[in-house]
């Protein structure tokens, strides 16, 4: 019964968000193993994502020290934490991170919208314990660091867009993926330039991972990011371009980039013919009766009383045809009603006529008499 049993790929690895459970780490812990190589995945089938196998799981709780080691090996540290666990100042410590002598691994945006940079603890410490950084922990900085600094250099955004381009070539199993993970540091207008073909480029689009995820898209805090995402520096654009052109050449020859057929003609839907409609001298039913041997008195008499009737105003009965359809009296059209606020105005006029013009009549009237007294 057991041999005739069919396992499933899925249920031989799990999603990341349950490896991640089953692993005691955070969802953002668990994605920094998986770039960092600490934890392997595989790719799902169906077409769902990445996985992570039972036995991938099973060897890192085997492992000695398991959790803390693995937790240990994906902590990160801030500025001030940073700066702390290599016992040096924090504007040290800034200066060293923008000289790029230490390399962030991720960021994420504060809600006053200011980058904040995350370092690896374990790069930290292995960084101070090296005998060759003293002079940079202790001693006084290069006149010719001070000048770069002087200068605006900061090439913390540059190094870790190199450290992420590491982690996608490392999970990119096709030349169209690793050509995805150049092109997703490009700005569009420099792809373009390269990838002139624009089937190339919708093919190339679809391998273009996703940046990394911060606010919703659209807002501030996503243009941020992308703009950290995208690569300003004329030597790293030129270097992207090129890698870009080569891996290029590699992805056509392992799989063209699909195109619509040509040659093949769309075949049109037919439409038959249809009969032209019938006039409606055709259509309309022949209600002409059959003469009498007395219609022309019929039809003299009928002359007389229409000439009569339009003559006084009447309406000429009309004869009804057997085999006709019945003819609707019209209607008479009642008059329309009277709203009540339609004259108020006008009765609001009457009324104070009524008041006011019997002592305006009697004034000029008085006025008058007294007027002619006096001409007398």
């Amino acid at each position: 019964m057991a041999g005739n049993t069919i396992t499933k790929p899925s249920d031989l690895s799990c999603t990341p968000s349950r490896a991640a459970r089953e692993l005691g780490l955070k969802r953002g812990d668990f994605d920094l193993a998986v770039h960092l190589g600490r934890v392997h995945t595989v790719p799902d089938e169906e077409g769902g994502g990445r996985r992570v196998t039972h036995a991938e799981i099973d060897r890192l709780r085997s492992a000695a020290g398991f959790p803390d080691t693995l937790l240990e090996s994906v902590r990160t540290v801030g500025t001030t934490d940073g700066a702390a666990l290599m016992k040096v100042t924090s504007a040290r410590f800034t200066r060293l991170a923008r000289l790029g002598l230490v390399v962030p691994v991720k960021f994420y945006l504060n809600r006053y919208r200011a980058v904040v940079w995350l370092y690896l603890a374990e790069e930290l410490r292995q960084f101070a314990a090296d005998k060759n950084h003293t002079s940079l922990l202790n001693g006084r900085t290069p006149e010719r660091l001070r000048d770069q600094l002087q200068e605006g250099l900061d090439l913390r955004p540059r190094n870790w867009r190199g450290r992420h381009l590491g982690f996608l070539l490392h999970q990119a199993a096709d030349p169209w993926e690793r050509a995805g993970a150049l092109a997703a540091l490009l700005d569009p207008v420099h792809v373009a330039e390269i990838v002139q073909d624009p089937y190339e480029r919708a093919h190339l689009n679809r391998f273009r991972p996703d940046p990394p995820a911060h606010g919703a898209p659209g807002s501030a805090a996503a243009r941020l990011a992308a703009r950290i995402m995208t690569a300003d520096d004329p030597d790293e654009i030129s270097w992207l371009c090129a890698d870009l052109r080569q891996v290029l050449e590699e992805a056509r020859c392992h799989r063209p980039a699909p195109r619509p057929t040509s040659g093949l003609a769309v075949p049109r839907p037919t439409i038959a013919p249809t009969a032209p409609p019938t006039s409606l001298s055709e259509r309309r039913p022949d209600l002409t009766p059959e003469l009498a041997p007395d219609a022309g008195r019929r039809a003299d008499t009928r002359i007389r009383t229409r000439a009569i009737t339009r003559h006084v105003g009447l309406a000429a009965p009309q004869k009804r045809v057997r085999g006709a359809a019945p003819t609707r009296r019209p209607q008479r059209q009642r008059p329309a009603r009277r709203s009540r606020g339609v004259h108020a105005p006008e009765r609001q006029r009457h009324a104070w006529a009524a008041v006011h013009m019997p002592r305006v009549t009697t004034a000029c009237t008085s006025h008058s008499a007294a007027a002619a007294a006096t001409a007398l």
